[in-house]
């Protein structure tokens, strides 16, 4: 009994120190900790950063590209409407727009000169006199929200937009539009402003970077043909006038017309 007690005493001096390297080999076969979760946001994935570079660089050969182009533009309003964009070689631009003003019942032309923002009146339905063009503000300014049609943006200030790193965009490899072609990218915000730099949406480029579709909430605007070569400048469809611009929106009825009746007599 006694000797057994001995036996399972903890071993001291030299019997000790026989079994310290045995008792560290054991402690380094211990497994490291795992280490803590990095807090740290990772990196964009390589192809979000490719799209985005490929995106870039078709939109600035869009700035440089001087063309005409038909475009068709169906935003499910009824039938398909033809848009019509020059874009000049001095960096000025015109675009024709089919029902975009006064309830869809009136053409206008939009246009930048090296005087100015125009909107110009096109004979059509709603407005049958001559064209006419009012100035809206300088080159460089944005159309007024209360008479914009939001349909020359793709060609104008979004490449801006789309050349630019900084901007809060995810972009992403897209298929294009039924009837479309080219290199086509899905571009979302990634700001919670309430005013975006540029509408959501899949945005399509030739090689050469002439646009040739775009997908929005507003419609979808397809290249109609092969793009003709720009002129030097572009000129707007008629002459300025101390005119007012034409509204997007339908005008309201004069009281005159609002106290007819339907067949059109007065109402007591």
């Amino acid at each position: 009994m006694h000797a057994h007690l001995r036996a399972a005493r903890r071993p001291t001096g030299v019997a000790a120190l026989a079994l310290l390297p045995a008792l560290l080999a054991a402690c380094a076969d211990d497994p490291a900790p795992a280490p803590a979760p990095s807090t740290s946001t990772d990196p964009a994935p390589a192809a979000a950063d490719a799209a985005r570079d490929e995106l870039a660089a078709l939109a600035a050969a869009a700035q440089d590209r001087s063309f005409t182009a038909r475009y068709t533009l169906a935003d499910g309003g009824g039938s398909d409407r033809s848009i019509v964009v020059t874009s000049a070689a001095d960096g000025t631009w015109r675009v024709d727009v089919p029902g975009g003003a006064l309830g869809g019942t009136a053409d206008v032309s939009l246009a930048t000169t090296a005087d100015g923002l125009y909107q110009c009146g096109l004979p059509s339905a709603g407005r049958p006199e001559p064209a006419s063009c009012v100035r809206l503000g300088d080159p460089s300014d944005a159309v007024p929200h209360l008479l914009d049609p939001r349909v020359q943006h793709p060609f104008t200030d979004w490449l801006t937009v789309l050349t630019d790193r900084r901007a809060p965009l995810a972009v992403s490899p897209a298929r294009p539009p039924q009837g479309a072609s080219g290199s086509c990218y899905a571009v979302d915000t990634t700001s919670a402003s309430l005013n975006a730099p540029l509408d959501v949406g899949i945005y399509c480029y030739a090689p050469d970077g002439t646009p040739t579709a775009v997908r929005t909430t507003g419609g979808t605007l397809v290249l109609a043909g092969p793009a003709g070569p720009g002129p030097a400048t572009v000129q707007l469809a008629g002459p300025v006038t101390d005119g007012e611009p034409l509204g997007v929106a339908a005008p309201e009825p004069s009281p005159e017309s609002s106290a007819q009746t339907p067949s059109g007599t007065a109402t007591p």
